[in-house]
């Protein structure tokens, strides 16, 4: 569980990366979820859209989404929200560190 602080500082990451996740008018399905799980093992936060057709909310994608990938939702502002999944197998480096 994030607390606002980690969740301000996943924000304004989150600002400078691209979407790389779209829902379209099938919503979230099995690929959609295989996706997102395989995008947040290699990046840990990404950005995603739910298309106009898709007849859901940012807000149930990101939450069906995150229940699914065992992810936690950052942020959601219009068509966009953010999710977040800490990764311990990457390297340290390269591992997002949130502030406590």
């Amino acid at each position: 569980m994030l607390n606002s602080r980690q969740r301000a500082q996943l924000r304004a990451m989150a600002n400078k990366l691209d979407t790389i996740l779209q829902i379209g008018k099938e919503g979230v399905t099995t690929n959609a979820a295989r996706q997102c799980t395989q995008a947040l093992t290699a990046r840990e936060l990404i950005k995603c859209r739910v298309l106009p057709g898709s007849g859901m909310t940012a807000r149930e994608a990101a939450d069906e989404l995150s229940r699914l990938c065992l992810a936690d939702t950052v942020h959601t502002i219009g068509t966009r929200f953010v999710l977040y999944k800490e990764n311990r197998e990457i390297d340290k480096d390269k591992r997002i560190k949130l502030v406590k």
